[in-house]
This record gives C-alpha cells, structure tokens and sequence, in this order.
C-alpha cells in the first residue's frame, strides 16, 4: 500500500468518526445498557476518560486481562495494534517497538515503564509475571513531557490491585505443552482496619520448552523457570495521607540464544552446488547441535516507596525506587566459522570423534578428520568445540526520586510541577573463551582460557524538572502545554585486564584491541570518558468535544533517549577486522549519540449506538534524528555487540479500532495500524539510505470475539478468540543490499521476516469467585520466526523460530 492512500484512508476514516457522532447525536436516546466498558486512565499523570484522553491508548481492564489471560509483556503486547515485541537472545531481552521506535539492545528502552506510579529505568524490568492486575495501558506517541528520556515511543502504565480493607486473595494455576505450569497465589487485606493494609504474592512458572538439542540428548534449548515473591504495605495515617510500600525479589533460570545461522552467499552456493548457502531466512529448518548447554540467568530485587500527600489546594506525590537487575548468559560461540581455534588440541579432538563417529552436520556444513577446511566446514553453533564459548553480562543497579506537585482533577485549570533524579551503575561485559570440552566457569575473565574481551562499567546521573499546565478553554475545548528538561551525565571505566593475551585469536596481542601499548603508554591503559547529554521536551495537546459522543483531538512533542557508550574497543575491533580486511566504511564508534524526535498526531474518538461501539482513529507523522540501532558483529575476533546511530528516519502512519459490544454477552473488536517508515540518511551504512527503519511491522492488526454468556445466575460460559497480525520485518538497516564478507558476496534481500497470524483460543466457565479455563496459543499451528538478526560481514543471518501450538488448562480461585 502506497503511503498516500494509507493517510487517505485513514484521514478518511476519522472524518467518518465525526460525521457518525453528528448521527449519533439523533439516534435512538434509550437508557445505555449493555455499553461498551467505560475505562478511566492514568496514563497522562491525571485521571481521566480513555474517551477524554488526546492521545493513542489502548487500556485493558481487570475483567479484560484475566479473560484473555494475560501472564507477561507478549500477551498484551500481542493485542495492541502498532507495538511489537521481540524476546529471544535472553529473557531480560525484551526489544518492544512501538510505532517504528525500537529499543536498541545494550542501550535503553524507548518507552516508560511505570508500575503503580513509578518509573522503572532498567531493560529487564519489564521481563515479570503480570500477575494481581488491575489495568494495563498502552500509550502511543512520545511522552517525554510526561515521563521523561525513555519515553520517546509511547508509555506501558500497569496498575495492580492494592490491598483494600477487606481480607481477601487469588490462587491461579495453569498446565500446558511441554512440561509447562504456573502457580500463583496472592493475599491481603487490613492489618490496622483503617490504618495498615498489607499484601504477599508469589508466583512460579516452569517449561520444559519446545526445541531441543539433538546433540546434547535432546535436552532444551528454550527452556524457562522462574519465580518471584513480592510484598507490599498501604500505610494511611491520617485522611491525607497514603504511604505505598512495595518489595520484589525474583529469579529466572533458562535457556539462552535459540538461533541458527541462515547463509546469504549466493556466490558459493552457485559455485559449489549447495543451496543451503544461499537461503530464505523463512524456509530454514531448525536444527540444534551445540556442545555448550545454554545457560540464562536473571536476579531482580526491587524496593520503592510512594507517598502521597493531600495539601488541600494540590496533591503531593513523592516516590523513591531502588532497583538491582543481574543478567547474564552463557552459550556456544561463533567461531568455528572462522577456523581460529582449528590448532587449539580440544577442537580438533571433538572434530576427529564426531567424524568417526559418522555425526552429520545440517547443510551447508560437514565434518571432516579435521577442522581445517577443506576437510570440515563450520557454521557457527556446532557440536565440536571449534566455536569456543560466549559468556555475556549486564549488572544494572538504579536508584530514582521523583517529586511532584499536582492540582486537583476538578480545577478548570490543571497543572504538575515536579523534579527527578535518577543514578545507574552498569556493567555490560562480553567475552569468549577457548572450550575445552568440559565445564565452563561463568566468568567474563579467566586466565588462559578468555581470548576476548570487552568488560566496562558505566555510572549515569539524570536530572529532570518539569511541569505541565492545562487549560479548559471552553465546556468542550481544553489545551496542554508539558515541558520537561532532562540531563544525563554517564562515564565509562575500563575492566579488561591489561596484561590479557589471546593464544589464537591474535596470538600475543592482548585480548581486547582497544589496549594499545605505546611509548607514551607502555600498559595500554584505556583512558576513562566522559559525555553529557540534554534535551528540552515539549508537548502540546488539544482536544475538542465535538459532541458527547465524539472526541477530535491533535498533539505535538519532542521524544528523547540518552546517548551512552559502547564497550571500548568496538571501534578498534571493526576498524582491525572489518573495515581494514574486507575494505569497507562501517563507521562505528565507542561513543553513540542521543535520540531524539519530533511527532505529530491528529486522532477522533467516538461512541455509538447508545455507547455499544467506540471508534478511534490517528494519523502520525514522526522525524527520529541519530536513531540508536544495534548491530551484532561476527568474524575472526568472535564477537561484538554495538549500537550506533541512524542519522534520520522518517515514519509516518496510521491506526483504527473498535469495540462493539453486539449483544449483552458477545462482543466483536479489532484493530489495525500500518507504518511507513524510510531511512534518509545513515553515515555508518550509507547504502542503507531507502530501506525501512529495522524492527518495524509494515502493519500489525487484531481482531476477535468474547462471549460470556449466562447459563444460570451464577455461572457464564466464557469464550475469546484472538487473532493477531504481524506483516512482513525487516531487522537489520541493509535489506536488499548486496556486501563483502569473509566468504565472497552476500546478499540480504531474503532475510525479511515473512507475514504471520496467530489464533488463540480461550473456552471456560467462570463464577462470582472462580474459573476454569482451556486455551491454546496458536491454535493452527503457524510457523514464523521470532527474530532474524543479519551479521552483514559474517555473511548470513542468525534467526531464532517463533513458538508453536501450545494447549493448556487454567484455574482460578478468589476468596
């Protein structure tokens, strides 16, 4: 579809939206039952009407999430049109794009996380059980006025329920495919009536996973298990005032790096008649081999305080987190494709064994009496030890205040004024290790055995201050102005040992290439950095009430995300290894710079046929300068994790969804957004200029039904059926490029991600107090990738399968 008729098709369809209100206005005026859920949002740091709000916002309510059985971030993700989400190198890795802005790994998210009125900074927060919900909204659109640097892409509010002032709780249990259970158990109530409420949850989910490793005795390769225990105390000591105590400890043990690698090399598979060497990302059968079991692991600790504190002629709201986030993985390496470990004893013992033992490699690769080619040839991920290993770390503590000072919801005039800070330290560490065969210490640095390694620490301070003013200029016209200036001050310090040396990669030399010996510099100390980055963000907002039953509303900001540091040496490693070998311009940096962006929206809202459908409707348009992508880097150095600036990409869009409530008990929705999106310039890959922004749907769309039908007073049969849509994706800048790499040409014009649906059904019966629910995820069984990460110079791409049909049974209990 070409971008013009998407805008006239939209533009036309919120026209519609105001002409209906006019109909509406006349049509039959009886009593409004059996309306559409009327939702009151917070996500605008105020409440109002989701009807009222100027902006785009999917809101879930308490009824909606249970029925439709939302546990973790892919569930609602999966029903808001316009956001996706990618979660497959490891389980704090949760990539979400919201309108053509992604989150760019090793870096920051692009939307704000908030839980119960505070912001959560880390990347791996969002990574939980969504388990005592309340509501859930999905804001689209930059908030940076609102929330801040990483609120660029829109806002993910969660609103748990607190406990009240009667004793009660929940138990939920769920058994599924592959060895899959959940449990959780939640309790509360009063501990002073009136005065002291207080809360314990815990929850524990299990998988045994769908893929196995046919080399390591069928053992899995996507397996998970985690569980959590949190805490919380509601303190009111007096009528005006409420103190919202909150603790969470957690821990996740799984699996890491389900991928294989997907070849582009038309050249060689032409020469040497092997068409696995040149092949769709889409049509590659999966198969796992390595020798190094995968290991993920994640510890969350948590702990925040809220206050809120009425002063008669405002609100004041006061909040301090504390956030420790531990993560790290181990899995095979990469470097049996480049041969470097052929002399290393354990490699070619494992080589020699697995050939006589007759072992067969998937196309393109065979094994050989040895693994120097011609007689092997390797991909990475293989079953002897020639890969070595990767070891990855990502330590994030964060500490945050915020303080803010709101006027009452009923004022003609509303405002905020507010400060925040935010302190982080960081370590991000990669390494690869010489496996020899038998187990690997989960360090990022061992005597002997490390060959590289990139291993820094980083500490970042933020200051923030912002307001918001907004104004009811008339019974149905009110206009907002949101400000907010943030700075970020982040240094980075150098962990690498400066007496490391590679026995293979670069024999001698030492085992990170940004450790330079000189004679000004006789240890090759990296010297620390330093960078501050600001940004001033606006927002303007108007809405108009064109009838009680329609909604127009248009607004304007500017979206932020910090710059930072990448782990030093990447520049040093891509200039040596890269750029100098092959000849190319990859212009990689140790330093990457900030995001920001400038967006505009136009939207209608409408409710129909007494309240029995809404309407919504938006155009936008988005100009995101040095956009933060990252790039997985593979060749005779290991590996490297970067991420680097696209200088402009333009986006533009559209999205509409309804709710229609056609009887008391069945109810139809659906929704649909496309992005166009266009890189105009790029300095790293200038031949990427045309392509679309990486990690972007053309479009996503949802449509279904539920039915929860009365069979006696007090029970329903309840029904859900959800399809889900996701178009064709590109995740790398180079899409249909032609590149040099290690082996001759590539070409990754086949390295799209290939259009899916996905069906999932929920059957049950529920009562006041309890449920019991069958379901399936991808009840037709639809094959699709997860995530394709192409690795331009390596010559081929690293994907990762999506998961298959899944059945299951679930059982809920309140008291």
């Amino acid at each position: 579809m070409r971008k013009s008729d998407l805008l006239q098709g939209v533009f036309s369809g919120a026209l519609l939206l105001l002409g209906a209100g006019a109909w509406a206005q006349t049509a039959d005026s009886a009593p409004k039952t059996g309306a559409v859920e009327e939702i009151v949002v917070t996500s605008r740091q105020l409440k109002e009407r989701l009807q009222d709000a100027p902006a785009s916002i999917t809101a879930f309510s308490e009824a909606t999430l249970e029925r439709a059985g939302v546990e973790r971030a892919t569930d609602f993700i999966a029903m808001t049109p316009g956001v996706s989400l990618v979660q497959t190198v490891e389980v704090g890795d949760a990539q979400v794009n919201i309108r053509g802005i992604n989150g760019a790994r090793d870096a920051e998210n692009s939307f704000a996380y908030i839980v119960d009125g505070i912001l959560l900074t880390n990347p791996g927060a969002v990574n939980r059980e969504y388990t005592n919900l309340e509501q859930l909204e999905v804001l689209k659109g930059p908030q940076g006025a609102i929330y801040g640097r990483n609120a660029e892409a829109g806002a993910i509010v969660v609103t748990t329920r607190a406990p009240g002032d009667l004793m009660e709780g929940l138990v939920k249990a769920t058994a599924g495919s592959y060895s899959a259970y959940s449990l959780v158990g939640t309790v509360g109530g009063p501990v002073i009536p009136g005065v002291l409420d207080a809360q314990f949850s815990a929850d524990r989910r299990y998988s045994n996973g769908e893929f196995s490793n046919s080399y390591l005795n069928g053992k899995d390769v996507d397996r998970f298990s985690d569980f959590d225990f949190s805490g919380r105390v509601i303190w009111k000591p007096n009528s005006d005032t409420r103190v919202d105590v909150k603790a969470r400890y957690g821990k996740v043990n799984a699996a890491a790096l389900d991928f294989n690698a997907v070849f582009a090399l038309p050249g060689l598979a032409s020469a040497f008649g092997v068409p696995a060497l040149y092949q769709n990302v889409n049509d590659h059968p999966f198969v796992f081999q390595n020798n190094v079991e995968p290991l993920n692991r994640q510890e969350t600790a948590e702990t925040s305080v809220k206050i809120d504190r009425d002063l008669s002629f405002a609100t004041l709201s006061a909040w301090f987190l504390f956030s420790d986030v531990r993560n790290s993985f181990l899995a095979d390496g990469t470097s049996g494709a480049f041969g470097f470990f052929d002399t290393q004893p354990a490699c070619i013992a494992s080589t020699a064994k697995l050939f006589a033992a007759g072992f067969k490699l998937p196309s393109p690769q065979y094994i050989g009496p040895s693994p120097v080619y011609p007689n092997s040839f390797f991909g990475p991920y293989t079953p002897t030890t020639c890969d070595g290993y990767q070891y990855q770390v990502r330590n994030q503590r964060d500490e945050s205040t915020e303080f803010r000072l709101s006027s009452k919801n009923d004022d003609k005039l509303h405002w905020q004024l507010g400060v925040y800070y935010l302190h982080i330290d960081r370590e991000v560490g990669v390494s690869t290790g010489i496996d020899s065969g038998g187990p690997i210490a989960q360090s990022l640095y061992v005597p002997g055995v490390t060959e590289q390694l990139l291993d820094d620490a980083y500490t970042s301070n933020i200051y923030a201050g912002f307001g918001r003013a907004s104004y009811d200029v008339t019974q149905d016209l009110s206009a907002s102005l949101a400000f907010r200036y943030d700075q970020e001050n982040r240094s980075v310090h150098n962990l690498v040992p400066l007496d490391a040396v590679s026995q293979y990669i670069t024999p001698g030399q030492p085992i990170n290439p940004g450790i330079v010996r000189t004679a000004a510099n006789p240890t090759g100390a990296i010297p620390d950095k330093s960078a501050s980055f600001d940004q001033p963000e606006p927002k303007i907002d108007v809405t108009w009430k064109v009838t009680p039953e329609v909604t127009a509303y248009a607004n304007w900001g500017i979206g932020f995300k910090a710059g930072g540091f990448n782990s030093t040496g990447s520049a040093a490693t891509v200039n040596s290894f890269i750029n100098g070998y092959l000849g190319t311009h990859v212009a990689i940096s140790d330093e990457y710079k900030k995001e920001w962006s400038s967006a505009f929206e136009i939207g209608a809202k409408a409710k129909l046929w007494n309240d029995r459908i809404t309407l919504t409707g938006a155009l936008y348009e988005n100009a995101v300068h040095d956009m933060q992508f990252f790039e997985f880097f593979v060749g005779p150095f290991g590996l490297l994790r970067v991420d680097e600036n696209i200088d402009l990409v333009t986006i533009h869009g559209g999205e509409v969804a309804t709710n229609i409530r056609v009887t008391d008990w069945l109810s139809l929705y659906g929704g649909f957004n496309q992005t166009d999106s266009r890189i105009d310039k790029n300095y790293v890959r200038p031949e990427s200029v045309g392509n679309k922004s990486p990690y972007t749907p053309d479009y996503t769309a949802t449509a279904g039904l539920q039915i929860v039908k009365a069979v006696r007073d007090d029970l329903n049969v309840i029904g859900r059926l959800d399809e889900n849509f996701t178009g064709p994706t590109w995740f790398h800048v180079d899409q249909n490029q032609t590149r040099p790499t290690y082996f001759g040409t590539a070409d990754y014009s086949q390295t799209r991600r290939a259009a899916f649906a996905l069906m999932d059904l929920r059957l049950g019966v529920e009562a006041a107090n309890w449920s019991l629910t069958g379901y399936s995820r991808n009840l037709l069984d639809k094959k699709f990738l997860a995530e394709v990460i192409p690795a331009v110079e390596f010559g081929g791409s690293f994907a990762a399968p999506g998961e298959g049909r899944v059945f299951g049974v679930e059982g809920r209990y309140r008291f």
